[in-house]
């Protein structure tokens, strides 16, 4: 069996660094035959066997920053829409998946998933944007459900996750938001559908709760 590769697309949108150590890590924790590389270079996305799109900052700055990179739209629309490779967004990467963002203006984005990057509107107003800290996940499939989806299969209620962000994905579909968050309301915390996932949450900043989501994002064979 061919050994996988994983590349974390870097396209000048944060520190990946933190992001690639915990796939490392879990990569070995697992006993997973994977090489991680962070790279810039569409000709290493084509190449993938998964592919994990961060991001950080205002959606159409993030946005702008992937399509300079030349090629790189292309390769991952070939990778994840053609190859169905399987595909992890985090942060703004989950955001760019969406029709457009409104952040700052209107913005067009990869259009994987129907909906848009609108701001958070907590129905408490004592709540503070940007929604920043720990916050539980709620699966919107009943735990043992064979709708389940295998990413969120160790998803346990007394976990919490680390969140930093202003914005949030309305999906068109409902049935696209695999778990929310209650942050005076509802708040997409998980999106998915075919072979691609996305994470509101840094899943790598989120200790052994994070770390699980990876694990089984390596795992997952859609």
């Amino acid at each position: 069996m061919a050994k996988e590769s994983l590349v974390i697309i870097d396209y000048g949108s944060g520190n990946l660094r933190s992001a690639a150590k915990a796939f490392e890590r879990v990569g070995a924790d697992e006993g997973l035959d994977i090489d991680v590389i962070v790279s810039g270079k569409a000709e290493d996305v084509l190449n993938a066997s998964r592919i994990v799109l961060p991001g950080q900052g205002a959606f159409g700055d993030c946005m702008k920053g992937l399509s300079s990179v030349d090629g790189m739209v292309e390769a991952l629309e070939e990778s994840v829409l053609q190859k169905a490779r399987p595909f992890l967004g985090i942060c703004v990467g989950m955001q760019l998946m969406a029709t457009k963002g409104l952040e700052h203006g209107d913005h067009k984005g990869l259009g994987w998933i129907d909906g848009d990057v609108v701001p958070i509107q907590p129905e408490d107003k004592a709540l503070k944007i940007p929604h920043m800290g720990w916050n539980e996940l709620i699966p919107t499939v009943s735990e043992g459900s064979k709708d389940g989806h295998f990413v969120l299969r160790s998803i346990d209620s007394s976990d919490n996750y680390y969140f930093v962000h202003s914005y949030m994905v309305q999906c068109k579909d409902t049935h696209h938001v695999l778990a929310n968050t209650d942050y005076g309301g509802p708040v997409p915390a998980i999106v998915g559908r075919d072979n691609m996932v996305g994470m509101q949450f840094h899943p790598e900043k989120s200790q052994q709760a994070g770390l699980r989501l990876i694990a089984d994002f390596l795992q997952w064979t859609p």
